[in-house]
């Protein structure tokens, strides 16, 4: 990822010290919160470690749900951030135990989102380090891509992979979304365990959040 000032870095962390408050569970579009703050959201597929990633990168372990049984998270998960953004943990896409139709509401529920939330300021789509980018990652990219909807990659679970493979994997994904219109530049590499990566990620986070002084 590119580097933080320390300044920057400063601001990451004193956004996720103050109040992070779980808001809702949005089964449809139209119980979704009225879009009055920015919003962030995280995507991937079923079990790439979304849920562990919120709670490392807020200090809280049980404020997301996380499971290794995926498709854990069957809703669009709302936290608020100190009154200044809107973080989303979105249902995973691919496998889950669940039913064909439920696994569809979910699906169709997520595109929906994705597609044309108001307010939507990027969507960070994680990748397990030690699979790469799969075929379902490229239809979620190609669907953003359409719709012009920024998204950063995050390489997840980077302390399962040896140093040697990670720099191989990071390399062969830079050069992957080069070229693609609506991908951020720079990649963050996290992992929710070791806490590697998560102080770039909250400043990353806090540029698209509303200043801290703003009137809200």
């Amino acid at each position: 990822m590119e580097e933080k000032t320390s300044e920057q870095l400063e601001d990451g962390r004193l956004l996720f010290a103050r109040d992070v408050d779980f808001m809702r569970s949005a089964v449809s579009l139209e119980t979704l919160p009225p879009p009055d703050l920015p919003e962030v959201c995280f995507a991937g597929r079923s079990n790439v470690g979304k849920s562990s990633l919120i709670n490392a990168l807020t200090n809280r372990k049980g404020l997301a749900r996380a499971s290794n049984t995926p498709g854990r998270t069957r809703e669009l998960n709302y936290f608020n951030v100190d009154g200044r953004l809107f973080l989303v943990d979105l249902p995973g896409f691919g496998y889950a135990r669940a039913s064909k139709v439920d696994i569809e509401r979910w699906q169709v529920l997520t595109r929906a989102y994705l597609q044309g939330r108001p307010g939507l300021r990027r969507v960070f789509l994680l990748i397990d380090s030690r699979h790469g980018i799969k075929p379902l990652d490229v239809e979620v990219m190609d669907m953003l891509d359409e719709t012009a909807v920024i998204y950063q990659l995050v390489l997840t679970k980077i302390d399962k992979i040896k140093k040697g493979e990670l720099s191989k994997v990071a390399e062969k994904t830079q050069k992957f979304i080069a070229k693609r219109p609506a991908a951020f530049p720079f990649i963050a590499q996290t992992s929710s365990e070791k806490k590697d990566g998560l102080d770039m990620l909250r400043a990353e986070i806090a540029s698209l959040a509303l200043p801290a002084n703003a009137d809200r």
